[in-house]
Order: structure tokens, then C-alpha cells, then sequence
């Protein structure tokens, strides 16, 4: 029997240099069960390296995935999740060696902090992180389907960093996962029309940035028998009647 789990799969912790330094475990998970959330994901800009700590916070209670917002040469946003922080762990490694190093001023482009699970700070990320990578659109989609992972282009309907506004289509080689729209998409029918074509999964993601931005009700419902990792990829690819669903 399907049952169904709120999920908000675009998050970015104090490792994103744009995000509050209010974002740390303690603070995102308590801010998930207080709005009724299920599925987080955690994906900061170009790096993994707070992931671990916010699946350590959650417990059972709610399913953190292993997620990473990347921006390639082309600068489109793509989010890219995996099974598990080993997988992941070899997709933060490809990225970093892809990310040209340009050291991080704090002052101007903010704090990147790499934190425990108490929100504690373990270390600072000097490499500014708000760059692209010098890889394309087409070869951090093929590291992803090597790593088994799902490719989601983030924010489709938005005028800057999407896949649609910097290329102006999805390549034929490329068969993403999913699409993500923002809240602002829900009822643009421009928009609507681009995602029945496409014939994918949708899902509406906060982006949330501070824990204001998180605040506001899940617009994103998954389908699925149980609240697992397992569950989250069929249910993503739509396997045996699972599926995802979006409101307004």
C-alpha cells in the first residue's frame, strides 16, 4: 500500500556561500517536522561536504538524501542525488577536481562552513564555491548515470541558471530524472505546457537558502510503500505504481 511523504528535495546548509549561517542541522531538521516534511535533501552548491552531518541529525524520523547542486560550464543548475554518502562521496571528488580553485572572500560572497551534526563548526571550505565547474552539462550527467545516481535540471522556469534559459532546450542525450520547477511555476501555463511535453517527474522544491524560505507548506508528495532510500529512486523513476506529485 502506497502511503504518502512530504518532501522538499532542494535545501542548502552554511556550506552554500549565499545561505544563512542559521542553516545547520539542528535548525532544518526541527523547521522539516514542524512543517510536516518527510524527504529532505540537502544540496549545496558544488560540494557534499555537510551531508553527512545532516543525516546523522535526522535519525529515522526523516529521510535525508545525498544531494549536490552543481553548476556546469554552461552555468545551468543540475541536482544530482545518489543511494548512499559512498557514491556521493565519489561524485564530490569529480566535482572538486572540476572546480577551478579561486579562494572564497567571506566578506563579499559569504561564510562557507562545514559543520557536525550539532551544528558545530569543524572546519571552513576556502575554495569559493559559487563558480562553475569546467565540466559540461553532458559529462556531469554521465558521471551521475555511472554512479547510478538521479540528474534533476534544477529550476527550470527560472530566467537565469536553468537549463532552459542558458541552452534553450533539453539535449536528446540527455533523459533527465525529473524536473524541478520553482513555487513561483505552479501556475504558469507557459511552463506547465514545457512539462507535459517532456513527460516527466516534477518536483517543486523551496531552494531554501535561510529557514524562512522553508517555512512555507511541501509542495512536493512522494507515493511510495516506505520511507527508504530504496523507495525514494523507484518512486523518482516512477517504478510499480509509485510516483510524485505536486500541488499548489
Amino acid at each position: 500500500m502506497l502511503k504518502e511523504f512530504p518532501a522538499d528535495l532542494h535545501i542548502h546548509s552554511c556550506l552554500s556561500p549565499c545561505a544563512s549561517s542559521e542553516m545547520i542541522p539542528p535548525n532544518i531538521i526541527n523547521m522539516a517536522k514542524l512543517i510536516g516534511l518527510k524527504i529532505i535533501a540537502i544540496c549545496d552548491h558544488n560540494s557534499s561536504k555537510n551531508v553527512e552531518a545532516f543525516m546523522k541529525a535526522a535519525g529515522s524520523e526523516i529521510l535525508v538524501i545525498p544531494g549536490m547542486e552543481v553548476q556546469t560550464v554552461e552555468e545551468v543548475h543540475v541536482l544530482c542525488y545518489f543511494r548512499d554518502l559512498c557514491h556521493m562521496e565519489k561524485f564530490d571528488k569529480f566535482i572538486n577536481e572540476g572546480l577551478l580553485y579561486k579562494k572564497n572572500v567571506p566578506e563579499i560572497f559569504g561564510s562557507q562552513l562545514i559543520i557536525d551534526e550539532k551544528g558545530d563548526i569543524r572546519g571552513v571550505e576556502e575554495k569559493l564555491l559559487l563558480t562553475s565547474v569546467k565540466y559540461s552539462i553532458n559529462e556531469v550527467y554521465s558521471k551521475v548515470k555511472e554512479l547510478e545516481g538521479i540528474f534533476i535540471p534544477a529550476h527550470i522556469d527560472r530566467m537565469s541558471y536553468s537549463i532552459i534559459s542558458n541552452l534553450g532546450f533539453i539535449p536528446p542525450d540527455i533523459i533527465p530524472d525529473a524536473i524541478e520547477i520553482s513555487k513561483n511555476a505552479l501556475n504558469d501555463e507557459a511552463v506547465l505546457k514545457i512539462l507535459i511535453k517532456e513527460d516527466k517527474a516534477v518536483i517543486c522544491s523551496s531552494d531554501a537558502h535561510n529557514l524562512i524560505d522553508m517555512a512555507l507548506p511541501p509542495k512536493t508528495f512522494f507515493l511510495m510503500e516506505d520511507l527508504n532510500i530504496s523507495e525514494f529512486f523507484k518512486c523518482i523513476k516512477e517504478q510499480g505504481g509509485r510516483r510524485v506529485a505536486i500541488r499548489a
